[in-house]
């Protein structure tokens, strides 16, 4: 995994691809209690579908398709785990190579991609800017929910 400023006195900096409700600053600062640096970046050979019942979408490895998203850079430990514990069971985190847009670089960055690549409930594509309209304001009361309950427990 790539480190993202770390020494041997500092700890490991991870970067996170994301596709869904975390490209919303709103979304990332309530989990995480602020907004890291982030850079415009495309996930090739993978697609983005909405999924029946859910707000939220899945991506999964589609040959010649690509996921247009955001890297969060300088992501802790700690911030790692929450993005881990409020991630639906169904997705794995796993390492891909993602393409910054801004300078063509390419990085290597997490990103939560569906477990079952065969599941029915997956369909079309998912639309962010939909989803602000008309699904933002309560998934922002359900993340709020979600860090309290979090929170918690600790």
């Amino acid at each position: 995994m790539t480190s993202v400023g770390a020494t041997s006195n500092s700890p490991l900096l991870h970067s996170v691809f994301v596709y869904g409700s975390l490209l919303a600053d709103e979304v990332v600062h309530v989990l995480l209690k602020r907004v890291p640096d982030s850079s415009p970046a495309i996930l090739n050979n993978f697609h983005r579908s909405s999924i029946k019942g859910r707000v939220y979408p899945a991506i999964l490895p589609v040959e010649n398709k690509k996921v247009t998203g955001r890297v969060l850079l300088g992501i802790t430990d700690p911030e790692l785990g929450v993005l881990d514990t409020f991630e639906d069971v169904k997705y794995e985190r796993k390492a891909v190579e993602v393409s910054l847009v801004d300078d063509f670089q390419k990085l290597t960055a997490y990103a939560y991609v569906w477990e079952n690549k065969n599941d029915a409930n997956l369909y079309g594509d998912w639309d962010f800017e939909e989803w602000k309209r008309l699904r933002m304001n309560d998934f922002l009361k359900m993340t709020a929910g979600f860090m309290d309950k979090l929170e918690q427990s600790e």
